[in-house]
Order: structure tokens, then sequence, then C-alpha cells
């Protein structure tokens, strides 16, 4: 055993400590924010040294951007599988809204630094911050782009409803209406899917 772990690359080993680091690093920007959390502070949650933690990433705001890169993955991975199952375009924008409310209220430290942490907080990465969320947003306005609206209800639309998904972490208390029932109710208030549709 110990000499199977000893003939492992370098570079595998060092992608075994990656997803760790990753997971501390989520937690720690969820919960005390970007500005509050220094790299001691991660690499004593990951259980590294300082100096583990800047060979796999040269700043705090590279790591930020691998925690953003990896929220967004799991996120889109959740809501292309869900609208894959629908063809009507209001539904399809439902199982999106569901997905993505699932995502962020089923306590995920790297969904939770997606809306927490903005691009602007983060000057020297906020380039790259904003191309991810557009990465990922994108798929809304495909979404929206395949309902029967003009070009700037559209818009409106996308920002509305992404603003109001992304509000739910604050206020959403277990238990009380499932992520489904609310994505539901949100596109029912603004007239996109009936409220009778199941």
């Amino acid at each position: 055993m110990t000499a199977t772990l000893l003939a492992l690359p370098r570079a595998t080993r060092q992608n075994s400590r990656r997803r760790p680091l990753l997971d501390a690093a989520a937690a720690l920007f969820r919960k005390a924010g970007y500005p509050g959390t220094s790299i001691r502070d991660i690499s004593a949650a990951a259980a590294m040294t300082p100096g583990a933690v800047y060979s796999h990433f040269p700043s705090k705001a590279e790591l930020l951007v691998a925690v953003y890169a990896e929220g967004v993955a799991r996120i889109a991975e959740r809501v292309d599988d869900a609208t894959q199952r629908e063809r009507d375009p209001a539904k399809r924008l439902a199982a999106a809204c569901e997905a993505h409310l699932s995502a962020l209220l089923d306590g995920s430290d790297h969904a939770q630094v997606l809306v927490r942490v903005l691009p602007r907080d983060v000057p020297e990465a906020a380039e790259e911050l904003d191309r991810l969320r557009e990465s990922y947003e994108a798929r809304f306005r495909l979404l929206i782009d395949d309902l029967d609206l003009d070009g700037e209800t559209k818009r409106s639309l996308r920002l509305l409803l992404l603003g109001a998904l992304n509000w739910a972490q604050v206020w959403y208390r277990p238990g009380r209406k499932s992520p489904k029932a609310l994505a539901k109710r949100f596109l029912s208030l603004i007239n996109v899917l009936p409220a009778t549709v199941t």
C-alpha cells in the first residue's frame, strides 16, 4: 500500500488535496466573506500549511476563482439535467428555477459563495468572476429566449428571476415550501407559468 502511494505522480497527489482545499475555502468564504478569510484560516481548515495552499493557488483571489468555478459547475450540472427532461419552454424554465433553488438551499458552500461574494467585492478577480457568472446565467437567457416575450421583457424577467432566486437563501426556512413549489410560485406571480401547472 505504501509503495503504491509513493508511486503516485506528484500531480495526482496534489489533485487529491485540491478538493478538500476548495471545500474548506468555500465554507470559510461563505461564513466570513472574502475579506474576512485569510490563507492561514483556509490552510488550518484544510489541514495544510499556508505554503501548501500557495502551491495550488498563488493568491487568495485565484483560490476564490476556483471556488466560483466549482460552484458554477455544480449548479450548472443540476440545471442542465433538470431542463433536459422538459420540452415546454415554461416548464423548462420552471425546472431550471427549481434546480437552481435546490442547489442554493441544500447547504452547498460552493453555491452560497456565488451569491454571497460579488465580483465587485474582489476587484483583482472581478473580470474572471463576472465571466463565470455570465457563463452560468447564459442558461437562463436561452431558456427565457424560448418564451413568447419581447426582448426588453426577456431581459427584465431574467434579472428579476435570478435576483429573486438568489435572495431566497436569505429568507428560506426548510420545511415550509419545497424548491419546486417556490419556483412555480415565483413564475406564476409573473405570469410565466399558470399557477395550476403541476
